[in-house]
């Protein structure tokens, strides 16, 4: 009780010498205060008044302060607004750009493709023409060498009937010089000599029309030869260049892929071993020698065809498709991301957008997975396969073959996500890749 006293003595005596210290600048102040039932007032000490100052100066202060805070947050969010917005047209001519380019793409792949069929008819009645026309060509050259045969033949008998007419001749000149003792045996002579030398004169002058018209006839199939010869280099020069112009996208393709085009392209004709069709290198009966040039070239073409037969098989085992077919931004690339590996790109559209499978392969995982959240797993030939993250809803299951183009699942924001967005890896042999590799390779074909 007694230290309470002292305390309040204490303050008393300070609060008198605060009073004295400000008297000068702050006189005591009285403040009347008139009612019905009468008139008060109150003194307000030198203290007071302070204390009543330092009040309205922290209230000034603190009312300046924030107001200051509230107009730098204004200016501050209007700030961020208009970066938004610009972030936004930026992301929107983006996409725009990014739905041209695809657009066109789509339609230089349609026209590949339908080049490549128009050109594949081509080659196959091309093709029947060639073969139809060397069939012809060794008829004509067994119908040459039959016809020179026989020449020879007839030539061989001319020279006989010659022969036989020269000692005929000399026989007769010899009885007539010897004596004239047999008129009638010499009469029979001539009348045999004349016989035969008609018979003679009849078959030669027979031998020379047949050979007059054998020769003319093997210069009508040399000149048909020669024109078929020009036709042959005609239709190889187009078959070339339809196998060039098809073949020279799928070679950058698979390149750009950056994978083996040689052992993948055995690997794929490894697997697909069958023999027979309208590929088969042709095998022409040549008596031994060396094949012409006709059937090299024939069988390089069939070589490049078949390359390219190799070509679409593999095209459709590797992810070269677009998982989002519909419209949608790229949000995140492969590679480090907030210090740590993003194995996989970002592609963001609504919910419930379609995922496709970008190539044939088998289901391995349709569930959920930490962080992935409802995550589909393809396994593809070559080692390879692709990953589908938060997705929505799944739509096949563990063990199922699909096919491209095939719809798997729909876009979602399950897992560790902050937005609605297909998380999509490709893998070769456990190792991630950038899926931009495929992507772009595949724009000029597909």
């Amino acid at each position: 009780m007694d230290g309470e006293i002292g305390y309040g003595l204490v303050l008393k005596r300070l609060a008198t010498r605060l009073n004295h210290r400000f008297e000068r600048q702050l006189p005591e102040q009285r403040v009347f205060l008139r009612s019905d039932e009468g008139t008060r007032y109150v003194t307000l000490s030198p203290l007071t008044q302070f204390a009543g100052w330092v009040g309205s100066a922290a209230f000034v202060a603190w009312a300046i302060i924030a107001t200051a805070v509230l107009m730098m947050d204004s200016i501050g969010s209007g700030s961020i607004r208009d970066q938004a917005m610009r972030e936004q047209q930026f992301y929107e001519t983006r996409l725009q750009t990014l739905a041209a380019e695809r657009d066109a793409r789509a339609a230089e792949a349609a026209a590949a493709q339908a080049r490549f069929a128009l050109a594949m008819e081509q080659i196959s009645s091309m093709q029947s023409e060639l073969l139809a026309s060397e069939d012809h060509r060794q008829e004509l050259s067994t119908g040459i060498t039959v016809i020179q045969s026989k020449l020879r033949d007839v030539m061989g008998e001319r020279e006989e009937a010659r022969a036989a007419y020269a000692a005929l001749a000399a026989a007769t000149e010899g009885n007539a010089a010897g004596a004239g003792a047999a008129p009638r045996d010499n009469d029979a002579t001539v009348d045999f000599l004349t016989a035969a030398l008609e018979t003679t004169a009849a078959e030669r002058d027979k031998i020379a029309a047949e050979a007059q018209d054998a020769e003319s006839f093997a210069e009508n199939l040399i000149f048909e030869q020669r024109l078929r010869d020009e036709r042959n280099d005609q239709i190889f020069r187009q078959l070339e260049d339809a196998v060039t112009v098809s073949l020279e996208p799928l070679d950058k393709m698979f390149e750009a892929s950056g994978m083996s085009t040689e052992s993948l392209l055995e690997t794929v004709r490894r697997g697909y071993s069958g023999q027979g069709g309208p590929l088969m290198p042709l095998v022409l009966s040549t008596k031994g020698s060396d094949d012409d040039a006709d059937t090299l070239r024939a069988n390089e073409i069939l070589g490049a065809l078949d390359r390219m037969n190799l070509y679409r098989i593999a095209a459709e085992k590797l992810p070269f498709g677009m998982p989002v077919q519909a419209s949608f931004r790229y949000t995140s690339p492969f590679g480090m991301r907030w210090g740590r590996q993003h194995a996989g790109i970002d592609m963001a559209a609504p919910v419930g957008t379609a995922i496709y499978a970008p190539a044939d392969g088998v289901v391995t995982h349709a569930s959920w997975m930490s962080g992935y959240g409802r995550l589909i797993t393809i396994k593809h030939d070559f080692g390879i396969e692709t990953r589908y993250g938060h997705l929505s809803a799944i739509k096949v299951s563990e063990g199922q073959r699909v096919s491209r183009g095939d719809r798997i699942g729909d876009m979602g924001n399950s897992g560790r996500s902050t937005g609605p967005h297909l998380h999509y890896e490709i893998r070769v042999d456990g190792k991630p890749i950038d899926p931009m590799i495929y992507i772009k390779a595949a724009r000029n074909v597909f």
